[in-house]
């Protein structure tokens, strides 16, 4: 992804943390973990007793026992298969039941609006949860400007509708070992997201 030119605004530890775990759904969504990402998963220190820790901890434990081509047999199974895969994490399906539909449309509006582009021969449209997840750790991060009401709104509107039963899915999906923990990690932040949403400004 790519941003038009903007002014930055210096990003707290609370949402560089949340960064972080939004860029590392992101990744694990858009393609398999090679084996350096694998390593450093399973190399993932102690964790807090909260369900966050606890998948990050099941994370950890699943990488360690995983190759790194049998991440690319499960994320192929789970997201591409024999002309679809097990799941079809997208904004447009999940709320409509179709690809390419009215939530895409919404969402490039808004992407527009804050400098957000997809990235050059990336063939996936950007309601996909893995893009989504991406453009919320630049929000939170820093890389694109946007102030605390728009990061909440672009949250409201793009995510909270949908992205926890897809999260949900993946913890349960049949092909899914080392990524049940991803999906729980995915459930545990969007629940600490929305509980963010309902604190006073």
């Amino acid at each position: 992804m790519t941003t038009a030119d903007t002014i930055l605004v210096p990003p707290d530890a609370v949402d560089l943390q949340r960064a972080r775990v939004f860029a590392l759904l992101g990744r694990l969504l858009l393609a398999a973990p090679d084996a350096a990402l694998l390593r450093g998963l399973a190399a993932l220190g102690p964790q807090q007793d909260s369900p966050l820790g606890h998948a990050c901890a099941a994370l950890a434990e699943a990488a360690a026992a995983t190759s790194p081509a049998a991440a690319a047999e499960e994320y192929a199974a789970l997201f591409i298969g024999v002309g679809r895969g097990e799941l079809l994490p997208f904004a447009s399906y999940y709320l409509t039941g179709f690809l390419h539909e009215r939530p895409l449309a919404l969402l490039r509006d808004d992407l527009r609006r804050l400098g957000i582009e997809r990235a050059d021969g990336v063939a996936e449209p950007e309601d996909h949860l893995g893009f989504l997840c991406e453009a919320m750790a630049g929000l939170l991060g820093g890389e694109f400007s946007a102030t605390p009401a728009a990061v909440a709104a672009f949250f409201r509107r793009h995510l909270q509708p949908w992205a926890g039963r897809a999260f949900a899915d993946l913890e349960k999906a049949q092909a899914a070992r080392l990524y049940r923990p991803v999906g729980a990690i995915g459930v545990a932040l969007m629940d600490i997201e929305l509980a963010a949403l309902e604190l006073p400004a």
